[in-house]
């Protein structure tokens, strides 16, 4: 014996929304009339990793920190490398 309780005077009850739990499936079409025909190409040719690698420069510029001087010096191969000035004889290592 449920009683339902009536909402006090001045105020409305809320409206109960009843929700749909069906799927749209039905109301969809059966074929499937998609057709790639923006993006990406299924040509044969390039792709992504057949792609150039850009070259990089085999020479960095370095300014010595005591007389200024700009030089341009091989790429160093490894993390930690000294480079000597020609002006001045001053040794910057780097880690």
């Amino acid at each position: 014996m449920a009683t339902k309780k009536t909402p006090p005077p001045g105020k409305r009850r809320k409206k109960k929304r009843k929700i749909r739990l069906s799927l749209k499936s039905s109301k969809m079409k059966k074929t499937d009339s998609y057709s790639d025909q923006v993006g990406w190409s299924t040509d044969v040719g390039r792709t992504l990793g057949e792609a150039p690698k850009s070259k990089e420069p085999d020479t960095i510029k370095h300014q010595c920190s005591l007389c200024g001087a700009i030089m341009k010096v091989p790429k160093p191969k490894k993390a930690r490398y000294t480079i000597s000035c020609p002006h001045c004889g001053h040794e910057d290592a780097f880690n």
